[in-house]
């Protein structure tokens, strides 16, 4: 699966138009994973166990709209986006999504 954040691809035609197509999931904080965070607050530095969940949390969103884009026919998708936002106090969502199409 082709995937590009712009509308276009070089050296792709785009043949058929399939429209919008998205993945999300929603994770939570971790208590140990909180408890680190705070250390790290103290003395300063990259919070890599909230990083590693982040990014695990985008390539789950970015596979479910691959999943839905090929269930749709697409073979590529132009104008991906990501998204996260707060949704409760603890817990994130992120949302991956652009536009279906089929290329040759």
């Amino acid at each position: 699966m082709l995937i590009a954040t712009t509308d276009q691809l070089e050296n792709h035609d785009i043949k058929e138009v399939i429209g919008y197509v998205k993945g999300n999931t929603i994770k939570t904080k971790h208590l140990g994973h909180d408890i680190m965070a705070s250390l790290k607050a103290l003395i300063g530095g990259e919070i890599k166990e909230y990083d590693d969940m982040l990014n695990k949390a985008r390539q789950v969103a970015i596979s479910r709209m691959v999943q839905e884009a090929e269930e749709k026919g697409a073979n590529a998708i132009v104008g991906f986006r990501l998204q996260n936002s707060a949704i409760m106090r603890n817990a994130s969502e992120i949302v991956a999504y652009g536009t279906g199409v089929r290329i040759e």
